[in-house]
C-alpha cells in the first residue's frame, strides 16, 4: 500500500503554501509583538510655538518605552521619573565606549549597587536634544536605558489616557 500524500504533486504544493502562510503570519506578529513592546520605535516630533513636542504611548504594562539616541548610538529607553540620573546598562555603556568616573553608590529595585558616574555627550528622544547630560553606570542586566531626570528635568511632562507629552521649550 502506497502513501496517498508522497505521491501527490499537489501534496507538496499545499506544503509549501502552508509553510510560506506560517512564515508569513510570524513575520507579521513578530511586529505586533515589538510594536506593543516598544510602541515608540520610530518617535514623532512637532514644533509648537518654537516648543518641540514628543507624545509617547504607553506600553502594554503602562511604561513608557521610546527609542532615542545616545551619542549618535540607538537605545531603547524607559522612561522613570523617580531615577535621578540617567542610567545606562554596564553593557551597553561598554559598547557606547563611555568612560566611567567616580564610583556612586545606586539604588535600584534590587537594592544598592556599585556604578560609576559618567556624562553623555549626546541624548536624543525626537528633536528633544541635550547635551552634556550627568548619568550613572548601572551594573544591572537590564536592556533599557532608564531615562531620569537628569534628562526629564527641563521638560514639560504631561501624562493622559496612556500617553506622555514631553516639552521642551
Amino acid at each position: 500500500m502506497t502513501s496517498r500524500s508522497a505521491n501527490n504533486p499537489g501534496f507538496g504544493m499545499m506544503l509549501a503554501a502552508a509553510v510560506g502562510l506560517l512564515a508569513l503570519l510570524t513575520w507579521f506578529f513578530a511586529g505586533v509583538v515589538d510594536d506593543r513592546a516598544n510602541p515608540n520605535r520610530q518617535v514623532q516630533s512637532q514644533v509648537v510655538n518654537g516648543a518641540v513636542v514628543v507624545m509617547l504611548e504607553a506600553d502594554r504594562q503602562g511604561h513608557f518605552v521610546a527609542t532615542g539616541q545616545i551619542n549618535g548610538q540607538d537605545v531603547r529607553f524607559l522612561v522613570d521619573t523617580g531615577a535621578t540620573l540617567v542610567s545606562v546598562p554596564e553593557s551597553l555603556a561598554d559598547r557606547l565606549g563611555l568612560e566611567r568616573s567616580a564610583p556612586i553608590r545606586l539604588e535600584t529595585a534590587g537594592g544598592t549597587v556599585q556604578g560609576w558616574m559618567t556624562r553623555l555627550e549626546e541624548v536624543r528622544l525626537g528633536e528633544i536634544v541635550q547635551h552634556d547630560v550627568p548619568a550613572a553606570i548601572n551594573p544591572g542586566r537590564h536592556e533599557s536605558v532608564l531615562l531620569g531626570m537628569s534628562f526629564l528635568r527641563d521638560l514639560e511632562m504631561t501624562q493622559r489616557r496612556g500617553e506622555l507629552r514631553l516639552v521642551a521649550e
